[in-house]
């Protein structure tokens, strides 16, 4: 007994460190519940390498964590869950390494045998929108919205969101709404089926936590096996090689003058002019 105290104990003690450790996220444990809140809403939690880099390094701890068995995403400011890629960020010249984790440190992870349940309120849109695509649940806000937008700036949504809306809604509206890089309102998103439940603004976060107490009550061996076949249908889909994919297709684009100019006009707030045809 006293073996598995010291390991409870030494387990925590590296949980807390872990979370401590980060400058533009939040990580707290609730019981068994873990809350991951993006925080730059100075910049609408737009995200850039060394946030990536944090979040994956969080998912790590709680894909390993026992102790843990749901999470939470959200995002600080009440003005977005996030606005996806820092382009800024991108344009001044920074550089960074992206995870083998992904975007968020998410997007990529398949063997992820935990639920994750995206509580977003205000935009998601482009990377934000794809991490919350691969949660597992989205609870989001009336006066959300989402939306791959990367057309729009010379991209695509290469991490997975192409895939991915086109599986969990289908073909015709997804290829819609990532070819026009429209806003989805919520409301639309709960009809199309990507979004599960349409909370108050100021319920969200009790909402999500009530949900991810319903999930942590179950059998966490039933929960990880049904991941787990859930992740093999994603393997089934060839998801992976699907993602190897479009990372090809983004190395090309990012050699194009459209995405050059994109970027650009983007910063600038102007209209682009493209220039490839």
């Amino acid at each position: 007994m006293v073996v598995t105290d010291r390991s409870v104990m030494e387990r925590q003690t590296g949980r807390a460190e872990a979370f401590m450790a980060n400058a533009f996220i939040k990580a707290e444990s609730f019981g068994s519940i873990l809350v991951v809140t993006l925080n730059r809403p100075e910049v609408l939690n737009a995200m850039h390498p060394p946030m990536h880099q944090e979040l994956s390094a969080v998912w790590d701890v709680y894909a390993a964590d026992p102790a843990l068995r749901v999470a939470v995403l959200t995002g600080a400011g009440g003005r977005a869950f996030s606005v996806g890629n820092d382009l800024k960020y991108t344009a001044q010249g920074n550089r960074g390494a992206m995870p083998s984790s992904g975007f968020a440190g998410l997007t990529s992870r398949f063997n992820l045998e935990k639920p994750i349940i995206a509580a977003v309120d205000g935009y998601a849109m482009g990377g934000g929108f794809e991490t919350a695509l691969s949660c597992d649940l989205i609870i989001a806000t009336r006066s959300s919205n989402f939306g791959l937008p990367e057309v729009k700036v010379g991209l695509f949504a290469a991490a997975l969101g192409v895939q991915r809306l086109s599986r969990q809604i289908g073909r015709k509206p997804a290829v819609e709404i990532m070819l026009t890089g429209r806003r989805v309102p919520a409301e639309e998103g709960w009809r199309l089926g990507f979004v599960n439940e349409i909370a108050p603004q100021d319920g969200l976060m009790d909402r999500a936590m009530e949900k991810a107490r319903e999930i942590a009550s179950a059998s966490p061996s039933s929960v990880r096996a049904t991941k787990r076949v859930l992740n093999f249908m994603d393997d089934l889909d060839n998801l992976g090689a699907s993602l190897r994919y479009s990372k090809m297709q983004m190395d090309e684009l990012r050699n194009t003058e459209d995405f050059k100019e994109g970027i650009a006009a983007f910063v600038e707030k102007r209209e682009p002019e493209w220039k490839n045809r």
